[in-house]
C-alpha cells in the first residue's frame, strides 16, 4: 500500500532548490514572482481550518540540501511574526524516502519529534549510519528512547498511509519537484533561490505579503 504512494510522484525531477553560497545581501532583498516564488497551481492551505499565516516547509530526511538546511530552518521558525503557523511535510517522492516520510509522522505521533528531527539528519548525512528501511530507522529511534514496537505500529498505520497520500496529493498541487522548498498560505512557493539565506528572506517576504492582505 505504502509503495504505491510513490507512484504518484513518477516522472518529477528531484532537484535541489538551493546551494549552501552566503547571501549577496540580505538586507536589501529584491524578489520577483516568476523567479524567486511563483504562485501555487491551486491555492490549498495545508490546514485550511486555521485562519492564521502558514509556512509549509517540504523536506525529506533524505535529502542532503534539506540536512543543511535544518539549521536555518530552525532560524526561520524563531523569526517568523507572532502569530503565523509553521508546518513541516516530508515528501515521498520515490520509494527509498518512503521509510522516512513514515518515521517522521510515527515520531510525530510518539512526541519524539523535537529530540530526534535534527539527530536524525545529522545520524544520514553525516555519521552516514545506514538508515534505509523502516526496520533500520526504527532500530535507531530505539536507541533515542523510542518504543521499537510502538514506532513501528505508527509507521504502518493507516493513519500514516492516509496522511502521507493527502500530503503527495498537495505536494502535487503545489507544484513542487524539488526539496526544501518553502509554501506560504498555500499560495506561493520558493522556486529559484541561489542559498538558504534568501529562502529563508522570500519566506519571510511571503509572510509579510500575506499579513499585508496580499498586497
Amino acid at each position: 500500500m505504502f509503495k504505491r504512494l510513490s507512484l504518484l510522484f513518477v516522472g518529477l525531477a528531484m532537484t535541489a532548490a538551493c546551494s549552501a553560497r552566503p547571501a549577496d545581501d540580505a538586507s536589501t532583498p529584491a524578489y520577483t514572482e516568476g523567479t524567486q516564488y511563483v504562485a501555487t497551481g491551486a491555492p490549498q492551505r495545508l490546514d485550511p481550518k486555521n485562519g492564521k499565516v502558514e509556512v509549509v516547509e517540504v523536506f525529506s530526511y533524505g535529502c542532503i540540501h534539506c540536512a543543511h538546511y535544518e539549521p536555518k530552518v530552525e532560524q526561520l521558525q524563531k523569526d517568523l511574526p507572532k502569530g503565523v503557523v509553521f508546518h513541516a511535510i516530508p515528501a515521498a517522492f520515490n520509494d527509498a524516502w518512503l521509510p522516512y516520510a513514515q518515521a517522521y509522522y510515527a515520531a510525530k505521533k510518539l512526541n519524539a519529534l523535537p529530540a530526534t528531527h535534527a539527530a536524525l539528519f545529522k545520524a544520514i548525512h553525516e555519521e552516514h549510519y545506514p538508515l534505509r528501511t523502516l526496520d533500520e530507522l526504527a532500530d535507531w529511534y530505539a536507541q533515542h528512547g523510542v518504543d521499537k514496537a510502538k514506532f513501528l505500529a505508527a509507521a504502518n498505520s493507516g493513519e500514516t498511509r492516509d496522511r502521507i497520500l493527502a500530503d503527495t496529493k498537495l505536494i502535487q498541487a503545489w507544484g513542487i519537484d524539488g526539496t526544501p522548498t518553502i509554501v506560504v498560505d498555500g499560495k506561493y512557493r520558493s522556486a529559484q533561490i541561489k542559498d538558504f539565506d534568501e529562502l529563508n528572506g522570500v519566506a519571510t517576504f511571503l509572510v509579510d505579503k500575506e499579513l499585508k492582505g496580499g498586497k
